[in-house]
């Protein structure tokens, strides 16, 4: 199931939109986002931009649409909800965390004849439109606030290295679908839904298997279902392979005190 999973995953053939969808089947047991939902604003903004013959005028045209007149403008959240990282709830509310977003917009833009794709402007991912060979927009995808050529190089200014070899790169389909499973993860855990947490953490092993940072918080949503022994092991393998993380010390001194025969193995 898991390198099934995997590979539907990695299948370019597929839209992010459909892969963000499977993952929420496979973490919720459904998805009940309608792909009319999507069709319905992408129509809307083919016929807005339809009489507009300019690149840069259409690109700017839908960026106020969709944040101004479909309000899809934010703000930064210190923490998003569970209903912020599923498709159906996040058009319904226009609420949608930073991923699943520039995902969403990165896929309307596409459908309305625009090159688009989400690039690492430090310190976040902004979502790029291509106009033309001389324009393309960047913009922050919770906002919609849009970076000057002026601000992009003070950001890329930060970057270690020689100024001259900086360059904006496209964020990864497997390292975007990563992001939106590992935020959605932290929100399940925040809303007390640890089963589901748990499957978050076995798509995220399966991206990443030898992550110990997963293997700990996979130990953390077994322990709280009371599965300690396996718990156990992934808490032993985190300690061993990060043992100066200040929270591998904590835990390393708990697992010096407890014996797997005294727990009640599930």
């Amino acid at each position: 199931m898991k390198e099934l999973l995997f590979s539907e995953l990695k299948d370019t053939d597929k839209s992010l939109i459909e892969a963000f969808s499977l993952v929420e089947e496979v973490v919720f047991g459904d998805c009940y986002f309608s792909p009319e939902q999507l069709s319905k604003v992408v129509e809307h903004c083919n016929q807005l931009i339809s009489t507009i013959e300019d690149p840069l005028e259409q690109a700017e045209k839908l960026i106020n649409e969709l944040f101004i007149e479909q309000l899809f403008i934010d703000r930064q959240h210190d923490f998003w909800p569970v209903n912020a990282h599923k498709l159906s709830t996040g058009f319904d509310f226009k609420l949608m965390a930073p991923a699943l977003k520039s995902v969403v917009l990165c896929h309307i833009f596409k459908l309305c004849n625009f090159e688009a794709d989400i690039i690492f402007v430090p310190e976040k991912n902004m979502v790029r439109v291509v106009c033309d060979e001389l324009y393309a927009i960047i913009f922050d995808p919770v906002t919609g606030e849009s970076l000057d050529w002026h601000e992009l190089d003070l950001r890329m200014d930060d970057l270690d290295g020689d100024p001259q070899n900086h360059q904006v790169e496209d964020v990864s389909r497997l390292s975007l679908i990563a992001k939106h499973v590992s935020s959605l993860k932290n929100a399940l855990i925040r809303e007390g839904q640890f089963p589901q947490a748990l499957k978050c953490v076995d798509i995220l092993i399966s991206l990443r298997p030898d992550d110990p940072f997963e293997r700990r918080d996979r130990g953390f949503l077994l322990h709280q279902l009371d599965c300690f022994k396996v718990a156990y092991d992934d808490y032993q393998y985190f300690v061993d392979k990060c043992p100066k993380d200040p929270a591998a010390q904590l835990l390393k001194m708990q697992l010096d005190k407890i014996t797997i025969a005294d727990t009640v193995l599930h």
